[in-house]
């Protein structure tokens, strides 16, 4: 057994402050002399940079649909080797897959992991009635975890005290209460926040933010409620294979969305990996293998239509045979053109569709049945993973062929999803590589090409 002090940070709802003040309960810990492992509950790759920068260290993430439940506990125990864990959940506490259950909540996660809870509540428009709401959330389920509360947004020393008051009687300490300040937000964009890898002086802002933050948290009552936790099963470390591939890894400011074990998984199969950018390289490096996560291609939608080195190297690794797999960003990347308001970029040009920004988000969890062998997977396996996007494909030719039919969610084109063109595979859903075969798949078929 291994114990492991911890702690996760849950909401009453999205955009009550969870990503600030879990960043800054990390500095108050690090100031305290202790090292800390983030994590963050779903399948977000926005929220964990700025963990990440706060902390020093690769946020993780936690996802019950995407991992599994024991994809979680193994993830959280071999990746928790700092004094300190700590997890931001997603949206508000017991929401998850469905209305019908905590499946995939944070609550659900804070159970997996058997770590105590602080409830994140804000009290803006509120005083004595915030009581309420934290009792609701306390008592609806019979074991909620929830060992600490903090109160956000507050306006006054009065209204302090009246939240105090009425919060008293639920015998649940207030560890932080936070004053209104409305300077001290963070750059939001139409998935959410802004990525820090796509804009350097985010880091800073958010290091400030927590440092100022702190002040305002009692962070040694967190750390002994963190250190208050059942020891929990050694998961043994899976040793990395013999290096026998190199795959290209798209990373810059329009393609930032991966998860960390994603990365992780590709090296454990035997593959090394090198960066690239294609914004601001003029090559792609030497591989067996593409990999072209999620991101914001629109936003610099300019810059990647004047690389035409890059995307006229990337056109020709697809013609060669070279296994390319694209998620969301990458899909978009791939077509023909992606519009953006009044503006249009033309991109790559592998698959005959173009790509046009709407006003409805599409987020979904999803599973998917392969129809057909592709780059990352056998002809009828079973896939899970997310979506999460506002844009649409449109002009799709009719000769197009899709490796995916959607059990659950939206895809491409009519629940199809996985659009396949030489040995390239592009979707809208991204996947956590908990699932073995898909890094295993990948793998192989970039060794494949290596040995021709």
């Amino acid at each position: 057994m291994k114990k492991i002090p911890r702690i996760v940070l849950a909401g009453t709802s999205s955009g009550v402050g969870k990503t600030t003040i879990t960043s800054a309960i990390i500095h108050g810990i690090k100031k305290h002399g202790y090292s800390v492992q983030p994590f963050k509950v779903g399948p977000d790759f926005i929220d964990p940079t700025y963990l990440s920068a706060v902390a020093g260290r690769p946020a993780r993430n936690l996802d019950a649909w995407l991992m599994g439940q024991r994809g979680v506990l193994k993830d959280f125990v071999q990746n928790s080797s700092s004094d300190i864990s700590v997890v931001e959940g997603v949206m508000g506490y017991y929401d998850g897959f469905e209305g019908g259950s905590n499946f995939a909540s944070t609550y659900h996660v804070s159970k997996i992991v058997r770590a105590p809870v602080i409830l994140v509540l804000d009290a803006s428009k509120a005083a004595r009635s915030i009581a309420a709401t934290a009792l609701g959330f306390v008592k609806f389920q019979k074991n909620s975890r929830i060992g600490g509360l903090i109160l956000n947004k507050i306006g006054s020393k009065k209204h302090e005290e009246l939240c105090r008051q009425a919060l008293s009687k639920l015998g649940i300490p207030v560890v932080g209460v936070i004053p209104r300040d409305a300077s001290q937000g963070l750059e939001s964009r139409h998935l959410g926040l802004v990525p820090v890898s796509e804009i350097k002086s985010l880091g800073q802002k958010i290091r400030s933010i927590a440092k100022s933050y702190s002040d305002h948290i009692n962070i040694e009552k967190i750390i002994e409620i963190s250190r208050n936790t059942p020891s929990l099963p050694v998961i043994p470390q899976a040793y990395n294979a013999r290096k026998r591939t190199k795959i290209a890894v798209a990373l810059d400011e329009s393609f930032n969305f991966y998860y960390k074990e994603n990365l992780d998984a590709l090296c454990r199969e035997g593959a090394s990996l090198e960066f690239f950018s294609p914004i601001h390289d003029k090559k792609v490096p030497s591989c067996d293998g593409l990999y072209i996560g999620g991101g914001f291609p629109e936003v610099k939608g300019d810059l990647l239509e004047r690389n035409n080195s890059m995307k006229k190297q990337i056109r020709e690794k697809a013609e060669q045979g070279v296994p390319i797999y694209a998620e969301c960003g990458g899909l978009m990347y791939l077509t023909r053109s992606i519009r953006y308001g009044k503006k249009k970029f033309n991109m790559i040009g592998l698959f005959e569709a173009d790509t046009a920004m709407q006003k409805k988000l599409k987020l979904n969890y999803t599973k998917a049945s392969t129809s057909r062998t592709c780059a990352v997977s056998r002809r009828g396996a079973t896939l899970y993973g997310h979506e999460f996007h506002f844009s649409e494909l449109e002009s799709i030719s009719k000769d197009s062929t899709f490796a995916y039919k959607m059990d659950i969610g939206i895809g491409i084109d009519k629940k199809r999803d996985g659009m396949i063109q030489y040995n390239t595979l592009a979707s809208y859903m991204h996947m956590h590589f908990a699932q073995p075969s898909v890094a295993k798949t990948f793998v192989e078929n970039c060794i494949k090409l290596s040995r021709r």
